[in-house]
């Protein structure tokens, strides 16, 4: 899990971006930390570069395909 020490370096925000979740290798929407919903795994990805492929990391059957979720946003984020 994503962590951080000073909390006032970031900023708590309501957003639709956060919501979505994204296959594997397609093209970052927004620059940040995107964590696998299936098995929790963290990643950090450019915008306007693919996420980490389908073989970046494997599932087992019980947890299914790889998804990522945007859980911290550099501030691009409109």
């Amino acid at each position: 899990m994503a962590e951080y020490k000073y909390p006032q370096f970031l900023t708590q925000a309501n957003k639709a971006a956060y919501d979505q979740v994204h296959h594997p290798a397609t093209i970052t929407p927004y620059s940040g930390i995107y964590r696998c919903t299936k098995c929790g795994h963290e990643v950090t990805s450019v915008s306007g570069y693919p996420l980490p492929p389908q073989n970046h990391h494997q599932h087992t059957a019980a947890q299914g395909e790889i998804l990522w979720q945007l859980i911290v946003a550099h501030n691009w984020i409109r």
